[in-house]
């Protein structure tokens, strides 16, 4: 098989079903957050129990997510995505009925999984599925709509929480899930790759999860109790072991799941932590900006979750000609004003207090922010690549939308540790007012830090070149699925 056609019905098809079952994922990373201040009310949860709602998604994505394309190039993206879709949409049943917080958080736990099973594999398969001229038509139109869907997610949930309920963000994953099943079953080529090692790198993957997990379950309950705690202590241990060993693990192993040697190239390293500055600063942002709107300043769901559409709107119509721009010039002079303009908006946004407004108070802090942001995360994902070897392209990106969601994952961990805010606490206007300036300025302070990370060791890499027409997701630089050695399988079946 050459591969479908751009235009042709049949890769109509097989597009919608990547964009749906990859926009599931894109729109609860951004959902939930939405919804906090109504599931703590609902459930009686703390503010551990809110950060955990949060991070226990992002924990599970982030381990899993290298692991869940190499099983798809071994069994078959087709078959792996269609198993990643179902995990998902039951995973998303158990969060709409769940009836109590921990529940809720073992269920958002399961969800992460079956996202890391599907979003490499909707990429994975435009990759195969078409023929190599239309190939980066097809991925660009995949980015776009992922921004879109992510743009619609905290619209979606604010809106569903004001008519109905906050069970509804999960719940509403179910329809979706079973057109993207059909579409994939009915129209989806199979394929995998003829070259992709026989070995799964599962006790990685487990070390992995096992020490970010521990590491982040004593972050959190450090928020309730003191560092002397034998529990707080004993999960902080487990978590360096466990990432300890799981370093170990990957450098003597024969097949690695993540090959520590890419982190040879001094750009790849530099890169990798100029991301992680940013991206921390940018979970602490999304998850604080929102819970205080709808306690200090007394926003609506819907209103609050429509806050942060700016940001995605200038991205969806900046990311490209950002891009481009780093292209000419090299990626430095971006990567180094951008994360700046993020951190003179982020600076700015402390000003929201009770009887906040929107076009004065938030509107251009978030327009400075979303400007920022456009410039950066564009050139970022281009150079990611760029410094690594073009085998290694699909693994480099991977790690970097890795290293994105650790990063997430931490700071939601920590800011409210930083912050002092703790258990119900979030209830309150006038204790979450104060805790929310000091995360703020926390998180313009990390986008200082990747800015002068940028100036100070980012350099144009030979062969950088703007990557297809894409718009990037908030949540996360954007997968990239790029060929590996040798030909990719295809099969005809279904």
């Amino acid at each position: 098989m050459n591969g479908l056609a751009y235009r042709e019905p049949r890769a109509r098809w097989v597009l919608t079903a990547a964009v749906l079952g990859s926009g599931m994922v894109f729109i609860d990373g951004t959902v939930v957050n939405v919804a906090l201040p109504r599931m703590g009310a609902s459930l009686g949860a703390g503010l551990s129990g809110l950060t955990w709602t949060v991070n226990a998604y992002t924990l599970t994505l982030a381990s899993l997510i290298l692991l869940g394309g190499s099983l798809g190039d071994r069994y078959g993206r087709r078959r792996v995505f269609v198993i990643g879709v179902v995990w998902f949409a039951s995973s998303s049943l158990l969060c709409g009925l769940a009836p109590n917080v921990g529940t809720l958080i073992t269920a958002r736990a399961l969800q992460g999984v079956g996202g890391a099973l599907l979003t490499p594999g909707s990429l994975a398969i435009l990759q195969a599925s078409f023929r190599p001229e239309d190939r980066a038509r097809a991925i660009g139109a995949w980015s776009g709509l992922a921004g879109i869907a992510g743009a619609a997610g905290p619209f979606l949930g604010g809106w569903l929480v004001e008519v109905a309920s906050w069970r509804w963000i999960f719940l509403i994953n179910l329809p979706l899930a079973v057109a993207v099943v059909v579409l994939t079953v009915r129209h989806v080529p199979e394929s995998r790759d003829p070259q992709a090692s026989r070995h799964v790198d599962l006790p990685g993957a487990v070390l992995g999860a096992v020490g970010l997990g521990a590491l982040t379950d004593g972050l959190i309950a450090w928020q309730d109790r003191s560092l002397g705690s034998p529990s707080v202590l004993a999960a902080l241990a487990v978590g360096v072991v466990g990432l300890v060993a799981f370093v170990f693990r990957e450098r003597l192993a024969r097949e690695p799941m993540l090959p520590l040697g890419i982190f040879a190239s001094p750009l790849f390293s530099a890169v990798n932590a100029v991301t992680f500055a940013i991206y921390a600063a940018l979970g602490g942002v999304f998850f604080w900006l929102v819970l205080c709107l709808q306690v200090v300043a007394g926003f609506m769901p819907l209103a609050a979750g429509l806050s942060l559409l700016p940001v995605t709107v200038l991205m969806l119509v900046l990311s490209v000609r950002a891009g481009a721009l780093a292209t000419r010039i090299g990626p430095r002079l971006p990567m180094t004003v951008g994360p700046l303009l993020c951190a003179v908006g982020v600076a700015a946004l402390t000003r929201i207090g009770p009887g906040a407004s929107y076009a004065t108070d938030v509107l251009p802090p978030v327009v400075l922010f979303g400007l920022g942001l456009s410039l950066t995360v564009a050139p970022l994902t281009a150079t990611v690549l760029a410094a690594a070897p073009d085998r290694h392209a699909g693994l480099a990106s991977g790690v970097n939308n890795a290293v994105a969601r650790v990063a997430g994952l931490l700071a939601v961990a920590v800011l409210p540790l930083v912050a002092g805010l703790r258990g119900e606490a979030y209830h309150r206007a006038d204790l979450l007012a104060p805790a929310f300036r000091t995360a703020m300025w926390c998180c313009a302070g990390l986008l200082a830090a990747g800015s002068a990370l940028a100036f100070l060791y980012v350099r144009t890499p030979a062969g950088l070149r703007t990557t297809e027409r894409r718009s990037c997701p908030i949540d996360g630089p954007p997968l990239n699925a790029c060929p590996r050695p040798g030909p990719a399988e295809v099969t005809t079946t279904g």
